[in-house]
């Protein structure tokens, strides 16, 4: 356990869910249920990178999806785990009056009962439509674009009393490059090689607990 620092400043903590609060991508296991995992883990492992626009590359695997019962949440849920010290760095984190929030390009279906079982404080995730017990293949409501996390986490620290230079970012992909520039501590998490030439701190273990390492170097 790390120790606290007696002068440390309040501080906000958000994290990418998919390949860094958890192991998995939610939208490839979504694809294996409905037998387009190739194409759509191709789809997401090129969105990623920073070679296709996030919106289109997301309606474009969603729509995939069309016809999938509801009950595939429980399914992929099952399939779910937190990346190593996920639930330890939230417990740290507050027992340091912090907070953690949860921004992804993922979906609330699946966000919302990660982020619970895991005591995080805030979370910002796509929507599916979902039409008599079946996914409709499009989102409904913002789409969680890089500039969406960005505002997010500034509305965040907002409400939190936190400054943005006593905020940390952390993730893997191009969509999160935004809000890790933008933050007091900016974090590429086993990211893509773009990440982690924007960030100026990186993590190449899959442990979220070494974050602190970075914090608390400072």
């Amino acid at each position: 356990m790390t120790v606290k620092k007696t002068t440390e400043p309040k501080r906000l903590i958000v994290t990418d869910i998919d390949s860094t609060l958890i192991n998995q991508e939610v939208i490839d296991l979504l694809g294996e249920a409905c037998g387009h995992g190739e194409r759509i883990a191709d789809i997401t492992a090129r969105a990623m990178r920073g070679e296709l626009d996030f919106a289109q590359a997301l309606a474009e695997r969603v729509s995939l999806l069309e016809g999938l019962d509801e009950s595939v949440f429980e399914h992929v849920y099952s399939k779910i785990t937190f990346t190593s010290g996920a639930r330890e760095m939230v417990e740290e984190a507050h027992s340091r009056g912090w907070t953690v929030g949860a921004v992804s390009g993922g979906f609330h279906e699946i966000a919302d009962r990660l982020v619970r079982e895991a005591g995080i404080d805030h979370c910002l995730a796509n929507r599916l439509e979902i039409k008599d017990g079946k996914l409709a293949g499009r989102t409904v409501g913002p789409i969680v674009t890089k500039d969406l996390k960005l505002q997010t986490l500034r509305e965040w620290a907002a409400l939190d009393g936190v400054q943005m230079s006593d905020t940390a970012a952390v993730g893997d992909g191009a969509n999160d490059i935004p809000m890790i520039l933008a933050s007091g501590i900016g974090i590429a998490f086993c990211a893509k090689p773009a990440v982690a030439q924007a960030a100026k701190y990186s993590i190449e273990e899959r442990n979220l607990m070494k974050i602190f390492d970075i914090i608390d170097g400072k």
